[in-house]
């Protein structure tokens, strides 16, 4: 096995579009979106003799509580490799100590059932992503749990009446009500000129519920450059002439991702987000999408959970979940163990 730095973006790219898992956070774009907000990207391939056989795209995060390597849903190995191989392992590590990073942070897109442990690592106090993830599958069998090859040979999509039938009785009343009360969604021809309303309502939704927003310059950045590859849509649900409601869904590689949402508490009462999550699944399915992919919800019996509020609107559209092993944190130096004090106190406060 060779390990080198990736330089070409369509090699990147084709490889993960192949994979049974094909997060967009690993994706070639989603490591210059944090470029442009000052962490840098370190793209990592794995070669044998057939090939590019695994990638892992770190991020360095300059964190006050202690400067890091992130890992996020990475890394992605060909179905042949189980785990994370020493080569890689290795590989990260000196990459961590060329940037002065005192931690590896890896949240990897495995299945918990079945996931490896890696060697030298802890469980994380905090989670770096979601990792009960509750998804429609769009395609018959499910891609996430019977893969078949991409984009070759694609299965058949669902229906949307098979959807239906398969959402909670509340949320189709729910999302014919928006209707009839004349909700109408809107996607935007232009996702950087309207950012700043779904901005606006991204900072009243982030008071609301109280949970650390990203930036500004982050938005600004995923937005501009998913929407240039046509891999981002930026939802506005109207009512009454106004935006009470918004989202940013990202698809990419036939999967399409429910990533940021915000609405205003004054219109509380009327059930914009239901017709706007119903618009965005019938998007995906008409552009022939496998997976609809929610993000986080909380785990079964968890009130207390910061996901607990959204557990009940996710799930009643039907679907499945999926449980990701648990972030891992691989130590480098020893004053990880200071903010790793820190991020457990943190962790009581959040409710984790």
């Amino acid at each position: 096995m060779h390990i080198a730095e990736c330089t070409d973006q369509r090699q990147w790219d084709d490889y993960l579009a192949s994979q049974r898992y094909r997060p967009f956070l690993q994706s070639w774009t989603m490591g210059e979106v944090y470029r442009d907000i000052g962490q840098k990207p370190v793209r990592l391939g794995m070669h044998d003799d057939k090939g590019l056989a695994g990638i892992c795209q770190a991020i360095v995060v300059p964190a006050r509580r202690g400067r890091h390597l992130a890992v996020s849903y990475g890394p992605v190995l060909s179905s042949h490799l189980s785990g994370i191989s020493s080569q890689l392992f290795e590989a990260l590590r000196e990459t961590a100590k060329e940037h002065q990073c005192t931690f590896i942070r890896l949240s990897p897109f495995w299945p918990a059932a079945d996931a490896p442990h890696i060697s030298g690592s802890l469980p994380s106090p905090l989670h770096l992503l979601a990792e009960h993830l509750w998804y429609i599958p769009l395609k018959n069998p499910d891609a996430w749990h019977a893969p078949t090859p991409y984009p070759q040979h694609p299965s058949p999509s669902v229906s949307e009446d098979s959807i239906l039938s398969s959402m909670r009785k509340t949320t189709r009343n729910l999302i014919r009500r928006a209707e009839r009360d004349g909700v109408t969604i809107e996607r935007s021809a232009d996702p950087v000129a309207d950012l700043p309303a779904f901005i606006t309502l991204h900072d009243e939704t982030r008071k609301r519920h109280g949970f650390t927003p990203y930036s500004n310059a982050f938005f600004e950045s995923q937005v501009k450059r998913f929407s240039a590859r046509n891999e981002c849509t930026l939802y506005k649900a109207h009512f009454e002439g106004k935006i009470i409601a918004a989202s940013i869904h990202m698809h990419a590689f036939a999967e399409t991702s429910y990533h940021h949402g915000a609405s205003t508490h004054a219109y509380a009462k009327i059930p914009a987000s239901y017709l706007l999550q119903w618009t965005a699944i019938r998007d995906a399915l008409r552009r022939g999408d496998r997976v609809y992919n929610f993000w986080g919800i909380s785990p079964e019996g968890q009130r207390k959970h910061p996901f607990a509020g959204v557990r009940l609107f996710k799930t009643g559209f039907g679907g499945n979940l999926l449980e990701l092993m648990h972030c891992v944190d691989v130590p480098v130096e020893r004053s990880y163990y200071l903010t790793r004090g820190f991020e457990t106190l943190r962790k009581w406060h959040r409710g984790f």
